[in-house]
């Protein structure tokens, strides 16, 4: 089976997949702790359907 390869979110570096990979998907703690810090600062955020709905609600009220 061959392996798989991701780039990392941070630097774009290849990262093979696998448990020997420490910090996967990132190529290293680095990375992994500026996109934490980019997390934490809010500069990445998921959607959320329910938000969406909950704000149309309260403009029937």
């Amino acid at each position: 089976m061959p392996e798989t390869i991701v780039n990392c979110p941070t630097c774009e570096k290849d990262v093979v997949w696998s448990k020997e990979s420490k910090y996967r998907p990132f190529c290293c703690e680095r990375c992994q702790l500026i996109d934490l810090g980019d997390w934490a600062a809010e500069k990445h955020s998921i959607a959320s359907v329910e938000e969406t709905l909950f704000s149309e609600d309260l403009e029937k009220y």
